[in-house]
């Protein structure tokens, strides 16, 4: 943008504010949020697919309940970063967006875990799948929950961006912090959804029309918005943000651009490295949503060999549970390699020789852990086919060799929740851009690819007979795509970039 137009003269103000970075206490602080953000994620991710078959909806229609992520992202995150750059509000930009969302989850959470209560006490007969009242009930729940998230997580990143104040070195730890807060909600989350007896804790989530499956899932989603809250009220008392005002023209008003002008031109003004970035971003999510929506359901219906519709006997029934239990255990292995990866990002960059090949490396690390679900799942039907069903479950080794798939796939997981954000966040300080709306562009190579797996993975699977293996076969293509591009057309950062000059991301 010129330095003239009426939008730069506010963009140009997003990093003044804070001449020198924030303290590194204040930056984990916030990032902090991100646990108790990515508590809920997990719980969706590993939870809610199996639990909406129960409730009566196909297999292959499943996946359309995730429609809403992908359109509340690419609505909502936007939007909420445009408004919340030019937030004059005397609380700060970012902080009420963060508070805003953190209710939306309250009520959402509410909806989602009582969406069988409400939905029997509206009619429905539990013996008479579906469940249309509960699945409503659940389905808006479910996308107020995405709504709020994504209204949660947008903010958070810029209010990191904010204190890092274009620093190389803070924007990089800032996002390491922010990943790994993300793999200790993630490490929550699964280890709440893999314990069967959770609902003990709060009794009275069982209830006539809510059975042991869902009063875990009830529990588990109080528990996370217990922690949401805490972590969000904690960090938000503890850093404060300087109310904003922004620059007037020379007519001594204001600066303003609509909205959709800002967009038009912030994709208008993007240079070559982040055209690249979105694109390689793009393929990196086509090749991980196929695994992230239906991993533990892949636990329960081709490794476990159970079943969850709603006709289903009791014994496919228990087995699929069982490998839903299995999977968020997975889950929550992944966590922990994701955690300890995203702490140590930094220094395996500089040991691969820059983040463009470290990113590259872990996208075929991705394709081939997705190809291995194959193999895996093979094995699982070979045994069921030499034990005449094996209504006790996979092997030892099959499940061992499942379980590794999910550990491993934390390394390249660490890598995709910190490189491209961080990418983003140093691209848009080096072009005046703000950093929420920049961020919200960045979330539509993010969202676009989560609209096509939910829209199409569900009759793509159903034209190979069912199950999940070749939406991630395709997820493994795509990975290798993704890698290929990573090495060969992602730029390297420019060394004369003022935010690369400590080096940050470039690893130099």
């Amino acid at each position: 943008m010129e330095k003239g137009s009426n939008g730069s003269a506010a963009l140009e103000m997003q990093t003044s504010e804070l001449d020198q970075p924030a303290a590194l206490r204040k930056i984990i602080s916030v990032s902090s949020i991100a646990a108790g953000v990515q508590f809920g994620w997990a719980l969706q991710l590993s939870l809610l697919t199996p639990y909406v078959q129960l409730l009566g909806i196909p297999h292959k229609w499943a996946s359309l309940i995730w429609l809403c992520g992908p359109i509340s992202g690419m609505l909502v995150q936007p939007i909420v970063g445009y408004h919340s750059d030019r937030c004059t509000s005397r609380f700060g930009r970012r902080r009420p967006f963060i508070v805003a969302g953190a209710g939306l989850v309250t009520v959402a959470v509410f909806l989602i875990g009582y969406a069988a209560d409400i939905g029997h006490s509206m009619g429905d007969q539990l013996d008479k799948p579906p469940r249309t009242r509960a699945i409503a009930i659940f389905a808006l729940g479910f996308w107020i929950l995405d709504v709020a998230n994504n209204t949660l997580q947008g903010p958070c990143r810029a209010f990191l961006a904010d204190l890092s104040a274009g620093n190389a070195k803070k924007t990089r730890t800032a996002n390491a912090f922010f990943s790994f807060f993300m793999a200790v909600g993630n490490v929550l989350g699964y280890a709440a959804g893999s314990y069967k007896n959770l609902y003990k804790v709060v009794p009275f989530t069982m209830t006539k029309s809510c059975d042991l499956y869902c009063a875990n899932l009830k529990t588990c989603f109080f528990l996370s918005i217990t922690l949401l809250l805490l972590v969000t009220f904690m960090s938000l008392c503890y850093v404060t943000e300087k109310p904003w005002t922004p620059e007037p023209t020379a007519d001594g008003k204001p600066s303003s651009v609509p909205f959709f002008g800002e967009i038009f031109g912030a994709f208008k003004e993007l240079k070559r490295p982040m055209w690249m970035l979105l694109i390689v971003t793009a393929l990196n999510w086509i090749a991980w949503f196929p695994f992230l929506l239906f991993d533990t359901d892949w636990m329960g219906r081709e490794v476990y060999g159970g079943n969850s519709d709603a006709t289903a006997s009791v014994a496919t029934k228990k087995l699929y549970n069982d490998g839903v239990r299995a999977g968020a255990l997975g889950l929550m292995l992944n966590a922990i390699v994701l955690g300890f990866m995203s702490l140590g990002v930094e220094w395996v960059g500089r040991k691969m020789g820059g983040a463009k090949r470290l990113w590259g490396a872990v996208n075929f690390i991705l394709a081939i852990c997705l190809a291995m679900t194959v193999v895996v799942t093979k094995q699982a039907e070979n045994h069921r086919r030499d034990h005449g069903g094996a209504k006790t479950g996979p092997p030892g080794n099959v499940t061992a060799g499942a379980l590794t798939l999910f550990a491993v796939l934390g390394i390249p997981q660490a890598i995709t929740f910190s490189i491209p954000f961080a990418l983003a966040s140093i691209f848009s300080t080096n072009s005046g851009a703000g950093q929420g709306l920049s961020l919200g562009v960045l979330n539509l190579a993010i969202v676009v690819p989560q609209m096509v797996v939910s829209v199409g993975g569900g009759p793509f699977d159903e034209l190979f007979h069912g199950g999940n293996i070749p939406a991630f076969v395709l997820g493994a293509i795509a990975a290798a795509v993704s890698g290929i591009l990573a090495l060969t057309v992602l730029p390297s950062p420019p060394p004369d970039a003022p935010a690369f000059k400590t080096g940050a991301m470039g690893f130099h």
